[in-house]
């Protein structure tokens, strides 16, 4: 027998925990990005790069800040479950 519940199962979407991920992720997230292209620009100058360099730089750090939201909502998920059984 499986342990998984049975996809027939009837479940409600909590749309309180819903809006307060998407909420706490724009929030997280316009910090995220922020500090990705304003640390790139400033690594850039400090390594003595030009602008190619500097843009590939933010590109990266943009790459890592999208890694870090996907955690940060799949974290959050756990905290506030988007579905409660009916």
């Amino acid at each position: 027998m499986s342990s998984q519940p049975s996809s027939t199962a009837s479940r409600q979407i909590v749309w309180s925990s819903v809006v307060t991920v998407i909420s706490a992720a724009i929030l997280i997230g316009a910090e995220v990005f922020g500090a990705a292209f304003a640390g790139g620009w400033a690594l850039a100058i400090l390594l003595g790069l030009e602008d190619t360099g500097a843009h590939i730089l933010q590109a990266v750090l943009f790459a890592l800040g999208v890694l870090v939201m996907i955690a940060f909502v799949r974290a959050a998920q756990r905290v506030e479950p988007f579905f409660k059984r009916a």
